[in-house]
């Protein structure tokens, strides 16, 4: 259900690019805006596992500097059939972990001090086996193909509000064309709000998926909610100062304490909902 909704969430966003594209008056402007932001988006895609571990000042362990917490991580990576990704320490007390990497055969997972500290055995280990879903469910190349679209049609409707301030559309207008003066006002800013709510729907249901797929590799769907459970609370606690909008969607709880923002711009879901579905999985499996 998660793959079919992200499916139809993507085909949303390439509709709506269309639909800004001939707004626009035509093909050209939008495949300008979309090959700015493919190139935009494929550097992220790239090179932002660096720029993401360097930014939190992430330092990489083996076996040796961390024997337990490396041997958890390549257990679960071998019951997933996954290479054996990088792993790293972020130096914050705040509780919590992400992945990244453009693929598996490149990928890499972190977690802070301050989950190694709080969680049991058995709870860390549905973290990491959530994180290796996101790595499983090659869900950097998903959210970067959002971002593309995305970061296109927000382009697109600069290039509208330009247009409209300059006269752009009057003509079409006037003949009562779908692509008038008031037309592509409304496109412009509508649009791209609309493509944000669908980039940050395909991240929520990205994380559903995740944690389905974690609970499934560890084999233990109660760990990973009572995990979540621990993390909702010392993250509020313990926020994490050094934490970025830009990067918040990669944390297995969002590391951002914005409470009175609405769910629907988070690009985490709600955390009751998570931990239900885990639990429900869990009664199901036994």
């Amino acid at each position: 259900m998660n793959r079919l909704k992200t499916t139809l969430l993507l085909s949303l966003l390439t509709v709506l690019m269309v639909l800004m594209g001939s707004a626009l008056g035509g093909k050209s402007g939008m495949i300008t805006a979309f090959v700015i932001a493919l190139g935009m988006n494929f550097f992220s895609y790239w090179f932002s596992d660096k720029i993401v571990l360097k930014m939190y000042g992430a330092r990489e362990v083996d076996e040796h500097d961390h024997p337990a917490f490396y041997g958890m991580v390549r257990r679960l990576a071998l019951q997933a059939g996954l290479p054996m990704p990088k792993v790293y320490i972020i130096p914050s007390d705040s509780p919590n972990a992400f992945a990244t990497g453009r693929n598996p055969q490149h990928a890499a997972v972190a977690a802070t001090e301050g989950i190694l500290r709080i969680l049991s055995p058995d709870e860390l280990e549905g973290v990491m086996a959530h994180e290796l879903a996101h790595v499983q469910n090659r869900d950097i190349l998903v959210g970067t193909i959002a971002a593309t679209f995305a970061g296109a049609i927000s382009m697109i409707g600069n290039m509208l509000q330009w247009g409209a301030m300059f006269g752009a559309g009057r003509n079409d207008d006037e003949e009562g064309g779908a692509g008038g003066l008031i037309g592509s006002l409304v496109m412009a800013i509508v649009a791209p709000m609309a493509a944000m709510l669908i980039q940050m729907a395909v991240s929520r249901s990205r994380e559903y998926l995740a944690d389905e797929t974690g609970a499934r590799i560890c084999g233990r769907p109660l760990a990973l909610a009572n995990a979540l459970r621990k993390l909702h609370v010392a993250s509020h606690s313990i926020p994490m100062q050094e934490a970025r909008p830009a990067s918040a969607h990669m944390f297995i709880v969002n590391p951002l304490t914005g409470g009175s923002l609405l769910s629907l711009f988070s690009t985490h879901p709600p955390m009751e909902e998570r931990i239900a579905r885990l639990e429900a999985m869990s009664r199901t499996s036994t």
